[in-house]
């Protein structure tokens, strides 16, 4: 039984990090074909106020909330500060620049090295050496799979920044997540991070007139797609896969963002695609199993998976 019960959660992990991958790179894929004729302010605040009413809506309805604090809320929305509301509006900023959608997700995908580099000092656990192994070669993979788009954007130089800030808003997200002692739920979470995010977008695109959306079905298509796939759906599972695989593993795992994100721009968006990217698929594919391999074998995550072994060999009895 508890053989069973084990195998269901590597299944359950597995579908669910695939499914995070795909949903995460549609978030880089959409905003290049809605934001040609539409400022990014606007399909992001229609992306996210009804959906922050129906989360609210969801959450009233639920437990979710049971027990739930200022102290919690005012934690949870530092964190979805940074980590939604930072990061959504500097990646649509970049991709409305012009900056090539696989180019953005490179730079996004950086993020796994600084998280290495702050973990030990910021939350204590202390990267192995097969780790660093595995990160630097994702890494390397992930400069092949997009190193033929330097260049072939007209996006002015500044631009590059925007992607830059959407990594650093959430490594500070991820960091201060994982070092707050608030364990709450991902619906609640969710909930909390939208409804920030769409509070301090409204007010944006009202101060700056962007906030009327044009009459056009591509656009609410555009919306309806980004609030179920980048919003619901990955962001829900970036902070489920958080609790289930650590951050290292999670981290690791963003390396497969920016191929994902290249093959797709090439086949919708015509960026691309070379013999080097091949490539740069197989290393970051290397240096991710590189990087869980270790996490799996760490005395750590052995110890937990025992304990949890005998919670559930106890609960199958």
């Amino acid at each position: 039984m508890s053989k069973q019960i084990g195998l269901l959660r590597s299944v359950v992990t597995v579908a669910a990090a695939v499914a995070f991958i795909v949903t995460w790179s549609s978030g880089f894929i959409i905003p290049a074909y809605a934001t040609v004729d539409v400022s990014p302010l606007t399909l992001l605040v229609w992306r996210f106020v009804p959906l922050a009413v129906l989360l609210l809506a969801v959450l009233r309805l639920s437990d979710a909330a049971k027990g739930l604090n200022i102290r919690d809320v005012r934690t949870q929305a530092t964190i979805g500060l940074f980590a939604q509301f930072g990061y959504c509006v500097a990646v649509y900023g970049a991709v409305a620049a012009g900056i090539a959608t696989g180019t953005v997700a490179l730079i996004d995908a950086v993020q796994p090295l600084v998280v290495a580099v702050l973990v030990g000092p910021v939350l204590g656990p202390r990267v192995r050496g097969a780790q660093w192994a595995g990160l630097v070669i994702g890494a390397v993979g992930v400069l092949l799979v997009v190193r033929s788009q330097f260049g072939s954007s007209e996006a002015p130089a500044m631009a590059y920044l925007l992607p830059a800030v959407a990594m650093v808003c959430l490594i500070v997200g991820t960091l201060l997540q994982r070092k707050s002692a608030v364990k709450s739920g991902v619906l609640l979470t969710l909930t909390i991070h939208v409804t920030v995010s769409a509070v301090l977008l409204l007010v944006i695109a009202v101060v700056t007139g962007t906030l009327l959306p044009p009459a056009s079905a591509s656009f609410w298509l555009a919306v309806a797609l980004t609030a179920v796939f980048p919003t619901l759906a990955a962001y829900g599972l970036y902070w489920w896969l958080l609790r289930r695989v650590g951050i290292t593993a999670l981290q690791a795992l963003l390396f497969l963002i920016a191929p994902a994100t290249s093959l797709a721009g090439s086949i919708l968006l015509g960026e691309p695609m070379t013999v080097v990217t091949v490539a740069g698929f197989i290393l970051c594919g290397i240096g991710v199993a590189v990087v869980l391999t270790s996490e799996a074998r760490s005395p750590e995550t052995t110890a937990s998976s025992a304990r949890k072994r005998d919670v559930a060999v106890r609960e199958a009895r």
